[in-house]
This record gives structure tokens, sequence and C-alpha cells, in this order.
């Protein structure tokens, strides 16, 4: 079943981009799946929430983010000096999974769509075996209306959504900035909206890109009160 969904994926990724990262992204996910023991390779167009009357307009499609740029970003901002993680637009959980392997102890996250959120859930339950210290939270929730924790100091994307939402969630995070002031960062890959961020005060302290397609930036803010 795995290797279909392999190769499935593979075409995805060719039909859409190149062979050269189709065949650079395949090989990371069968080394990734295996590595943390998940399932969260494909792509979804999220037409399941559009036929359910759920308004997908500002939405991007689920892609998982692959493996290397994913450790490669946590290996850079030493996630384990963090407190509580938190990806918004969390998909099959394939980001909070890895999160667990680098040491953060209190890990969270968003997901609009349910079939995607349930097999988060399956994902997390498998990796809670290994990490059983590790404390999950997952919402089947809209980004737009998440109110983000006072003691959340890392928060992840993937490109999960348009200008927008993403301004929207921007003004969540400042709101639980002002209850608690603290240090916020944020990793951003395919930063496609990161002008919404810097608008709000962050600073891109690190930014990374290989073969045209992976990409990703790191932002802080410093909270002058914290």
């Amino acid at each position: 079943m795995k290797s279909l969904n392999y190769l499935r994926y593979y075409f995805y990724l060719l039909y859409n981009w190149d062979a050269g990262i189709a065949f650079h992204i395949i090989r990371n996910e069968v080394r990734g799946e295996k590595k943390y023991n998940i399932n969260s390779t494909g792509a979804d167009s999220l037409k399941s929430l559009e036929k359910k009357g759920i308004d997908i307009t500002h939405a991007t499609i689920y892609m998982p983010v692959s493996y290397d740029l994913l450790e490669q970003f946590f290996e850079e901002i030493k996630l384990s000096s963090f407190t509580h993680f938190l990806d918004i637009g969390c998909g099959k959980a394939r980001a909070m999974c890895v999160a667990a392997a680098y040491g953060i102890n209190k890990i969270s996250g968003v997901e609009l769509s349910k079939e995607l959120y349930n097999t988060a859930e399956e994902n997390i339950a498998t990796t809670k075996l290994k990490y059983p210290s590790t404390h999950f939270k997952i919402y089947n929730n809209d980004a737009f209306y998440f109110e983000i924790e006072e003691d959340v100091d890392c928060i992840f994307f993937f490109n999960p959504f348009d200008e927008t939402i993403m301004s929207g969630v921007m003004e969540n995070i400042e709101t639980s900035l002002e209850i608690n002031p603290r240090v916020m960062t944020i990793v951003y890959i395919n930063p496609l909206e990161k002008h919404v961020l810097q608008d709000w005060g962050y600073e891109e302290i690190f930014h990374f890109k290989k073969m045209h397609y992976l990409e990703g930036s790191v932002f802080v803010k410093l909270n002058e009160s914290s």
C-alpha cells in the first residue's frame, strides 16, 4: 500500500514540478516514513471539504513538508529549547511527530480537514508510544478563529493558506503575545506570505532554498516587555 502511495505522489510531483525534485522528495518520503513510523505521504486538494460546504477559497492543498527540510529547520532553531510547539495547518501531523523526536515536550496542532485530522490522530498515537512523556494536543478547527495558547513560543507553517487567513492568524498570535509577552519564533516553509509577518514586526533571521522549490525561513519577534 505504501509503495502505491509513493508512486502516486511521485507522479503528482513529476506533473507539477520536475523529475529531479520528485525523486529527491520521494527518496526522503521513504526514509522519513520509515524513520518516524508514520503515514503522511500524499497530496490532498481538500475537495471533500468543499463538498461539505466548507469554504476552501483561502486554503492551499495539503502536501507534507519534505523530511530533509523539516529536519534541517528543527536543527537550525534547536527545537528542544522551546516550551510549546504549534503547527498551524498541521495536516497529517508530520511536523508534530518529527518535533517529538527533536526533544520538545509540548506539541499542538490545528487542522481544518476532518479527514486529515483523523490521520493525524493515528500518527500521533503511534508517536506517543515512542515518546510517552510528550504532551500532544490536536484540534479540528479553523485557524482563523483559533486562539493561541499563552505559552506557545514556536509556530510552524507550511504555506497552509493565503494572505487573508494569514493576516487573521497573525492577529491571533499578537493577542496571545499581549496577554503573555514573550519572544515568538515562526518557522515558515514555502513562505509566500512572509510580508504579512514582516508587517507585524517579525525579522527574518534565517533563510534557506534549494532545488528552486524547497524553501523556508525563520522569523523572530522580540517583545519589548518580555
